[in-house]
């Protein structure tokens, strides 16, 4: 009884320590023949169990028939004494088999009950096994030219089907699908052939490949007959040469017709040519093959000893290059012959001692995976060598040797260790792949006898089966990559291809002229370009006209000289195809749909030939675009406006038309303009249709298609709030490969996932920290992960492109410039990605860990996704990147610089010299008299070398003395009711210096000296010693000096050309007093004493705020001396601003509100209520509660309390612990005393 298997369960013995962690599967219809079950990707192992209690299951890729199963463990628990232990259970449904075998002369006829068939549907299905290489299956044709037929042809499978042919359109309707490899295994398999219309799909084992027929024809109309195995009347006029078919059929199934059960029952419709009896059984061949499949495998068995003579006869097959096929050494010590596979040929080699060695080589291209026999004869002096029974052209050798068998003969490799007389040496690789039919002197080796008797030794070999699996069906290579393999892997040959990475993936070739201009390219030229990049579209040559802030793509055709047109009439247009050069439509399209903006010229000139007629009237003449959709309008006017270009400008030859033409004067005239609706364009064909009446003349010219910019690369969206969006499940294949740009400051979170139902296949590209880029996946082998670590944070609100890609041979992630953080797989991996989930942007599936910034450029495959159409600003994505810096609820005061945080933002206040959450809070200070401060801008002059480079070359300022010599910005504010004072001095190691001073009169005037000169400026004339806060702003920009006080206008000042412009060597501010050593100037010394005497706040002079130094230091030394008492004060500043508080500084915060659709809506509404229910309930009793204690006397303030709010200058948990300190406090009751 034979039985359909799909599934096997494994457990290990029942509360011990044995369980299987590896094993295979052997099947077969004998026992003592088996097939090895082969899993996607060429691995026979399935995993296996990892404790004695749970069931691991392993589906089948695809069903299989067998009356025997065999468990081969290949690795168990070794721990705590573990041994092989398993409890097994299959999973499937007996299988009613009907056999026929074929000998090459035989063939079965079924007869359609109609004399003929037409079908609109076929279902076809049959089993098979032989060791042919070639045999014909099935055939059937009919009078009209539709042909079915069903081949194998060394050792693959070929459909021919063919639903008719046009004599008149010049249509030939055959196509060939082709499927499988290394079929003439003698083991079963199950071929599936399913027609709908056009569309066939062809299935052998788990295979499958699909075609549309040619033509427009959908029925499959066949004459009479099918022949089945074979045909034994040759004059069909499509029969190929292919001999019959040798071998078992089983249940061959046309259109749930069971042929064989038919055969077997003598049914009329089915007919014996000859009358020659049936064999309705399969009788197999005893072959005993094996499989050399380990590192060390090898295989020694005896031979008769000391004959003059050595005959030595076998079979193989293989994909190796190289390998050792069999050594034996010679008795009598007179050497050894070695035969091995090398460059896919024969090498014999004879060693001789004291003499060289004799070296011969035949056969060609014997590592194809077929079988091969090599049948060896040697005597004294004489070899002959001959491959694949050519007996007509063996190779033959008459060097001088003497033979003398000796007693082993290994082969496929030597044992690692063995005796030393008698040893086996080689340089050659063990060899793998499969060997069967083995003679040595003449008599067949007897592999069970031989080994039960122990007169041979073996390794690593799997007998009775042929395990040799072909990885390069289907081509895993792709963009038409060449795929070569060996025994346990392949490798992807793409030269010449436009492609490169491990199965050919990835393209070497920009998406479009715009990629090449931001790469660096900038001189015009031939490109090639590959808008999909690695989709499935080739690439191509186009012209890039380069321009500093843009480039053209510019793609020529067959239409652009011009095309005369006469005899056409709205009946029979004449249609002008357009034919890009170089390109397909698609491929055309393709760059269009990617690009910013599309524009082609378009020219009707016109004798008395209208164009498109009138507004309400049927148009002569039109264009057809994209889609193959049909466009009325012109160049230079709006789209489906049914108008030319001169209707819109008003310039029309008669105002009673929309186009030139469509007067129909007898002169020529032309409506032409550019066309530059993108989603219409490229222009595909042109229809003609008013030159018949007699004079009528046209010609049309198309210019070539002009495209600009690349639509995906910035293609922005900023999330937010932790959101996400979805695009359509992807179904990316064996390979994915995933682009972006992205900006956060998130250290944790999640870019995009794709999943199934149960996360058993998904994939994920994540940020785990603030440096670890990682892809995580599970296609097929568990959870894995490749992940890079940068050296540098990502996340640094600043723009990084990453790139991900993931294939049967490798994952690996990059981001930037930095090197590909690689994961590579073993040679039998595949990758199954069979998403079913949507895919997600912005978060994961269940632990959502949702990304926070902006994105950009997406494309999966090479397929753009448009990011910008998801946009919700209810939701929180919105378009480019726009966080909430762009509106914030509060700006950041004081030049304070936005942090974007997307779902919040905070103030950067270190290059201010104010503080708090919006660097709204004022730092000053309040001094006594005789006291000052001095803060050290530089503690040595700037050296001669620095400084004379900077007057060299000024732009590099910063590089050479680390500050801006040219540029002054000083801001700060007052109150005093005392004069005179020194406001704010500045000095330097030079005689330069700054100075703002308050006079007697309570006006302020500005010093500045640079150089020799000092030059004096009036702030105001106003008496500021009036105990109010006054504010001065002084800046300088080379010879510019603008300063403002309060509130009042602005006055510009400027210094002459004959004098320095440059303050050099800063080296220290003085508030308060100046306590400078030296030579001071004699103003400043008259303003000097008593000193300052009041407050001053906001001090800034270009990026050093003295005053926060001193209250807010940065740094355990900050460069800040005083002198007296000098105490913090807001001199009288605003109350600070009571404002938004970021979410993640607040104390009171609750957690994110995540955006996703509920199921479950009739819990929630009752989850509402009861939550509804309860507030009324504590609110309720919370009025009691205050209106009890108000009846106590409790004591109630009204006093606003600041919101203290930190400069992020501060770490956070600084900020933290200040919060809890400016806390509501509890209230207590006053009790009398």
């Amino acid at each position: 009884m034979k039985y359909r298997l799909r599934a096997i369960a494994t457990q290990g013995t029942f509360n011990s320590y044995d369980w299987v962690t590896k094993y295979m599967i052997l099947y077969g219809d004998r026992p003592d023949s088996w097939t090895p079950y082969i899993m996607q990707g060429g691995n026979s192992t399935l995993p296996g169990n990892w404790n004695y209690y749970q069931v691991k299951r392993n589906v089948f890729h695809y069903a299989f028939t067998a009356k025997h199963i065999r468990l081969l463990p290949l690795a168990w628990n070794t721990e705590n004494g573990g041994k092989i232990g398993v409890r097994l259970e299959l999973f499937g449904c007996p299988y009613d088999s009907s056999v026929l075998q074929y000998n090459g002369d035989d063939s079965v006829i079924y007869m359609y009950p109609e004399k003929r068939s037409r079908t609109l549907r076929d279902h076809i299905a049959l089993n098979f096994k032989t060791l042919e290489q070639d045999g014909l299956l099935l055939h059937s044709e009919g009078i009209q030219g539709d042909l079915f037929t069903l081949e194998l042809k060394k050792g693959r499978l070929y459909l021919h089907i063919s639903l008719g042919s046009s004599v008149l359109h010049k249509i030939d309707g055959r196509i060939t699908l082709t499927a499988g490899s290394l079929l003439d295994n003698l083991h079963w398999h199950y071929v599936t052939i399913k027609r709908h219309g056009r569309q066939v799909n062809l299935t052998v084992d788990s295979q499958t490949v699909t075609a549309i027929c040619k033509g427009d024809f959908t029925h499959l109309d066949l004459d009479s007959q099918m022949y089945v195995g074979g045909v034994i009347e040759p004059n069909l006029p499509h029969l190929p040469s292919t001999p019959n078919f040798r071998g078992c059929l089983e249940n061959v199934f046309i259109n749930d017709i069971n042929v064989i059960d038919m055969a077997k029952r003598e049914d009329p419709e089915i007919r014996i040519p000859r009358k020659k009896k049936l064999h309705f059984a399969c009788r197999d061949i005893l072959l005993k093959p094996m499989t050399f499949a380990g590192p060390n495998n090898y295989l020694q068995v005896p031979g008769f000893f000391r004959r003059p003579r050595m005959f030595v006869k076998f079979k193989f097959r293989s994909w190796d290059y190289t390998g050792l096929l069999m050594f034996t050494r010679f008795a009598d010590n007179l050497g050894a012959l070695e035969l091995g596979l090398s460059e896919g040929q024969i090498n014999v080699t004879i060693f001789q001692p004291g003499n060289k060695k004799i070296q011969f080589a035949a056969g060609y291209r014997l590592n194809d995976g077929y079988w091969h026999s090599v049948d060896l004869a040697a005597r004294d002096n004489l070899l002959t060598l001959t491959i694949d029974e050519e007996e007509a052209s063996p190779l033959k050798i008459t060097n001088p040797f003497t033979i003398r068998t000796g007693d082993r003969y290994f082969f496929g490799g030597c044992p690692k260790t063995n005796n030393t007389i008698r040893k086996c040496e080689t340089k050659l690789n063990r060899f793998h792949g499969c060997m069967q039919h083995i003679f040595i002197d003449n008599e067949q080796l007897d592999i069970d006898i031989i080994l039960q008797r122990q007169w041979g030794r073996y390794a690593e070999l799997l007998l009775g089966t042929c395990g040799i699996t072909d990885r390069c069906t289907p081509n895993p290579c792709e963009h038409e990559g060449r795929c070569i393999q060996s025994w346990d892997d392949f490798i992807c040959l793409c030269e010449n291809t436009g492609y490169k990475g491990e199965v050919c993936h990835m393209s070497v070739y920009k998406e479009s002229c715009e990629a090449y201009r931001l790469s660096g390219k900038y001189w015009s030229g031939n490109y090639t370009i590959d808008p999909d990049l690695s989709g499935p579209l080739r690439p191509y040559e186009v012209y890039c006209k380069m321009k500093s802030y843009k480039a053209w793509t510019v793609i020529m055709h067959d239409r652009v000289d011009g095309t005369k047109v006469s005899g056409s009439s709205l009946d029979q247009p004449y249609i002008g195809d357009v034919n890009y050069w170089n390109a397909s439509w698609d491929e055309v399209t393709a760059l269009a749909n990617t690009s910013m903006y599309c524009e082609q010229w378009i020219d009707y000139s016109c004798y008395k030939s209208r164009l498109l007629n009138t507004p309400n009237g049927r148009p002569f003449s039109y264009w057809i675009g994209r889609n193959n959709e049909s466009h009325y309008y012109w160049g230079g006017t709006f789209r489906e406006v049914q108008k030319c270009g001169c209707a819109v400008n008003q310039t029309c030859v008669d105002p009673k038309f929309q186009c030139n033409c469509d007067a129909d004067y007898r002169q020529w005239f032309s409506d032409k303009g550019y066309l530059d609706f993108r989603d219409h364009l490229p222009v595909r064909k042109l229809v003609i249709g008013d030159t018949n009446r007699t004079g009528s003349q046209a010609q049309f010219t198309v210019g070539p298609l002009r495209c600009h910019g690349d639509r995906n690369i910035w293609n922005t969206i900023a999330f937010t709030k932790p959101t996400y969006i979805t695009f359509p499940t992807l179904r990316p294949g064996t390979t994915i490969d995933i682009s972006f740009h992205f900006k956060t400051y998130r250290g944790n979170c999640v870019f995009l996932e794709n999943s199934d139902d149960h996360l058993k296949n998904f994939i994920r590209v994540e940020l785990n920290t603030t440096q670890n880029l990682a892809l995580v996946f599970m296609v097929g082998d568990g959870i894995l992960n490749v992940t890079l670590h940068s050296p540098v944070p990502l996340n640094d609100n600043e723009w990084h492109f990453v790139q991900a890609e993931l294939n049967v041979k490798v994952a690996r992630i990059k981001v930037d410039y930095q090197p590909w953080a690689v994961k590579r797989f073993p040679g039998q991996t595949f990758v199954t990605m069979q998403f079913t989930h949507p895919l997600l942007v912005g978060a994961a599936n269940r632990t959502l860990r949702p990304f926070l910034g902006c994105l950009r450029g997406l494309r999966i495959n090479g397929a753009p996704f448009d990011l910008e159409g998801k946009v919700n600003e209810a939701q929180g994505i919105r378009r480019n990147c726009t966080g909430q810096c762009l509106n914030a609820t509060i700006p950041c005061r004081n030049s304070g610089q936005c942090i974007e945080g997307y779902a919040s933002y905070t103030c950067d206040c270190n290059n201010t010299a104010f503080d708090g959450f919006y660097c709204h809070k004022d730092i000053g200070a309040f001094f006594e008299i005789g006291s000052w401060l001095r803060y050290n801008v530089r503690k040595k002059p700037v050296s001669d070398e620095a400084a004379w480079a900077n007057w060299i070359d000024p732009h590099y300022d910063n590089f050479s003395l680390g500050y801006n010599d040219t540029a002054d910005d000083i801001e700060f504010s007052f109150s005093t009711v005392h004069t005179p004072a020194v406001l704010l001095y500045i000095s330097s190691f030079v005689q330069d210096y700054i100075a703002v001073i308050l006079k007697n009169d309570g006006s302020v005037d500005l010093r500045y000296k640079l150089g020799l000169i000092t030059h004096k400026y009036q702030l105001t004339h106003r008496n500021l010693a009036d105990g109010f806060p006054h504010y001065v702003n002084i800046t300088r920009h080379n010879r510019t000096i603008k300063t403002q006080v309060d509130y009042m206008e602005p006055i510009v000042e400027k210094i002459t050309l004959v004098e320095d412009a440059r303050f050099d060597s800063p080296r220290s501010m003085y508030l308060g007093r100046v306590m400078e050593v030296g030579d001071i100037d004699y103003e400043i010394q008259r303003h000097n004493a008593p000193g300052f005497i009041g407050c001053i706040s906001g001090v800034r002079y270009n990026v050093y705020a003295p005053l926060k130094a001193l209250f807010r230091p940065n740094e355990t030394d900050p460069p800040v001396t005083t002198q007296g008492y000098v105490s913090e004060s807001n001199c009288g500043a605003f109350p600070p601003i009571l404002g938004y508080v970021p979410w993640e500084v607040d104390p009171w915060f609750t957690g994110i509100e995540y955006f996703y659709i509920h199921d479950d809506l009739g819990l929630f509404w009752i989850t509402v209520i009861v939550i509804l229910a309860l507030l009324l309930l504590f609110g309720g009793l919370y009025t009691i509660y205050v209106y009890a204690y108000q009846q106590k006397g409790s004591y109630h303030t009204n006093e606003p309390k600041n919101l203290e709010s930190p400069s992020s200058s501060r770490p956070l948990t600084e900020t933290l612990t200040r919060e809890k300190k400016t806390l509501p406090e509890i209230e207590e009751e006053f009790r009398s005393g």
